[in-house]
């Protein structure tokens, strides 16, 4: 009985590309999180997510309807001046870095919530569908919105890809990257633009609260299996993957139950597997090494 509803369930091709472009994303999140936790921009990622809510209710005011990619293009310009603004305000002013994430994501979380409450307040607001945004609701996309998705997904993935070594180079010797003639300003800035579309083609699927759970948990999982950042970055997508398409099935088969949160759980029970079964630094790797220390000491008779 399970397997027929399984079985007719992943035939059904709404579902097939949902679970695609959350898979994808999870992929994109995985790769881009596991260079963002090594540059230590793990945080920005939340700030941008809070700060994209305004760009999209900005740009649904303008065209007055749901068009995923202008809404993209609204919130991936928040996100940047989010960005931008963190880095400048830490800059010029003796402001912590932590301390400016936090100050940003509040206002423009908030100025998002003004829009969006002025949005649903209008004659057809309730229909407009922008409240998926804050916790995500793949069931919700549209045929167009899942195109949209996954293919800005792949693209990004891709693009990570193809510069992988070139920001390797900058996370591990920015001094070497930058006497070798490497576009270190140009790199660092395109980094941040791809943190910021991913962080932005995942709200609708994951929710503004939740995606930057999505860029950190694997990367984080992805820590405790090797130390290598070519193996890191393929075990957080894949993690990352698990985790859309594992969130996505169950929000389909589960009414009432959003996207976002049970994909968030399923990364999370990864990170719990990960930092228990880890082989690197893993909660029983890290009894058994201090196990054999001990038993060795008192073998010497320390």
């Amino acid at each position: 009985m399970i397997q027929e509803m399984w079985s007719s369930l992943l035939h059904q091709p709404n579902t097939q590309w949902v679970v695609l472009s959350t898979m994808l994303l999870g992929i994109a999140s995985g790769v881009l999180g596991s260079f963002a936790l090594l540059k230590k921009q793990s945080l920005i990622g939340d700030a941008v997510a809070h700060a994209a809510l305004p760009g999209i209710c900005i740009a649904y005011l303008f065209i007055g309807e749901k068009q995923l990619l202008i809404l993209l293009i609204g919130a991936t310009a928040t996100g940047l001046l989010a960005t931008y603004l963190i880095q400048l305000i830490t800059a010029t002013t003796r402001i912590k870095k932590d301390a400016a994430i936090c100050m940003v994501l509040s206002v423009f979380f908030g100025m998002g919530i003004v829009l969006l409450t002025r949005i649903t307040r209008q004659a057809d607001g309730n229909k407009s569908g922008l409240d998926n945004f804050i916790f995500g609701q793949a069931a919700a996309m549209t045929r167009n919105d899942v195109y949209t998705m996954a293919g800005v997904a792949g693209g990004l993935i891709l693009i990570a890809f193809l510069l992988f070594k070139e920001w390797k180079l900058l996370i591990f010797d920015p001094d070497f990257a930058k006497n070798s003639g490497l576009p270190v300003g140009m790199l660092e800035t395109l980094f941040s633009t791809l943190l910021v579309v991913t962080v932005v083609i995942g709200i609708q699927a994951v929710g503004v609260i939740l995606m930057a759970a999505l860029l950190i948990i694997p990367a984080i999982s992805a820590r405790y299996w090797t130390d290598r950042l070519s193996l890191m970055v393929i075990i957080a997508g894949g993690i990352g993957a698990c985790s859309g398409i594992a969130g996505a099935l169950i929000s389909t088969i589960s009414t009432g139950l959003a996207t976002g949160p049970l994909i968030v759980v399923t990364a999370a029970g990864c990170f719990v597997v990960s930092f228990t079964f880890g082989i690197k630094r893993g909660l029983i790797q890290k009894l058994t090494a201090h196990r054999i220390r001990t038993e060795r000491l008192k073998g010497e008779g320390i």
